[in-house]
């Protein structure tokens, strides 16, 4: 048969991170692909306990139906941890638990865009967000990120040039891909550049309690004494991706729709592991465990900083990851990243190249991607030790 797909989802391309995931099955390759936190830092034990006593107490609510707002004592939690660490939320704000941080972001845009209407996001960004802009038929218009944040004067052009601008979607907290934080000048900037146009800042924060050095940054939405900014974050990098729950916070009246779409789209997020989330909190607390996740990331970044430096210092000029999981690397104009990854796919370590996150598909780069909470501390030295022969095999 022949299918004719709407024009929403005819274009769209697969994730090329999902893709490399399937090159992956030989045990010697080596991925610096992934996006996933390290197997260590999930607290299996102290789940495996919550969730006998979930079962063992509450059965029927952890199994049963819900609500679409999500389980009340987490969200009540949550809005505390914003209020208290974050200096997030006013008596306009509400909280709506999603399933996972990528939920959020589709939400939004489902809120917010009209077909042909604009989004503004960073260039570099994050691929399932352009992926879902792209799914609503938005036109996607990239700011460049400089070593402080997203340059404040191109993005005042973007929104002149583009009045019908919905969205500023921002992550500016070790942004993904670059591993750039945000300066607080520039965030201030750019919320009254928000203010001014009419646009809606989406701020996606997974990274930000993943700091291992320098100081804290105020998040966009603290700022926020207007309602512009919706705040997303998810428990993917502090607690378990795989539990799939993330929330995001904003005005009453965007909330309000938010929940209404999410009842078409899932009902409402697992329970079970909502309420998990929850009994983690109020048993153990955050702090602690993610300081032990902070202190595994330092060491583990700082490795792979240093075997950049030994195999490919002069030529690779990285991003030194200040928190978050990612290092960002560009090569000099000559190398073009696509074919740079996929050579290095010959030589059994993944790359993601960087045009996989460029809201311009047919631009060229010179960057790529590489992770270092999955691999261990020996394929971190052999895979730059491989990618420093990837660069040879280049220029042979």
């Amino acid at each position: 048969m022949n299918y004719l797909f709407s024009d929403k989802v005819k274009d769209m391309q697969p994730s090329a991170i999902r893709e490399i995931f399937k090159s992956l099955s030989d045990p010697n390759m080596i991925s610096f692909a992934a996006g996933n936190p390290a197997a260590a830092s999930f607290p299996v034990e102290k789940i495996r306990a919550i969730s006998e006593q979930i079962l063992l107490t509450d059965p029927t609510g952890a199994l049963q139906y819900s609500v679409t707002e999500g389980y009340g004592p987490l969200r009540e939690q949550l809005k505390a941890r914003l209020r208290d660490k974050f200096s997030i939320g006013t008596s306009d704000d509400e909280l709506i638990v999603t399933t996972g941080g990528q939920q959020g972001i589709d939400l939004a845009a489902k809120v917010l865009c009209n077909e042909g209407d604009t989004v503004i996001c960073e260039n570099p960004s994050f691929i399932g967000a352009l992926n879902a802009f792209r799914s609503y038929n938005a036109k996607l218009v990239g700011v460049d990120v400089e070593q402080d944040g997203i340059n404040v004067e191109k993005l005042e052009q973007a929104l002149k040039d583009n009045p019908n601008t919905k969205l500023i979607y921002l992550i500016p907290t070790f942004q993904n891909p670059s591993g750039i934080t945000m300066s607080l000048e520039r965030r201030r900037a750019v919320l009254a550049l928000a203010e001014r146009y009419g646009a809606v800042i989406l701020e996606d924060n997974p990274y930000g309690e993943l700091r291992f050095d320098g100081e804290d940054v105020p998040t966009i939405k603290s700022l926020d004494k207007t309602g512009t900014v919706l705040y997303c974050s998810s428990f993917s990098k502090i607690l378990s991706a795989g539990m799939r729950v993330g929330f995001i916070c904003g005005n009453k009246a965007l909330i309000q729709k938010i929940v209404v779409v999410k009842q078409v789209n899932d009902v409402h997020t697992n329970i079970f592991f909502q309420m998990l989330a929850s009994r983690f909190m109020e048993v153990y607390g955050l702090d602690e465990h993610i300081a032990s996740i902070r202190a595994l990331y330092r060491q583990k970044s700082a490795l792979m900083v240093e075997a950049l430096e030994e195999q490919l210092g002069g030529i690779l000029e990285i991003v030194r990851p200040q928190g978050g999981l990612f290092i960002w690397g560009t090569l000099p104009d000559k190398y073009d990243s696509a074919v740079f990854a996929k050579k290095a796919i010959g030589n059994m370590v993944a790359v993601v190249e960087g045009k996989t996150f460029m809201p311009d598909q047919s631009a060229v780069s010179h960057s790529f991607r590489m992770n270092y909470s999955t691999p261990t501390d020996e394929q971190i030295i052999e895979g730059v030790r491989r990618l420093r022969k990837t660069l040879d095999d280049y220029d042979a």
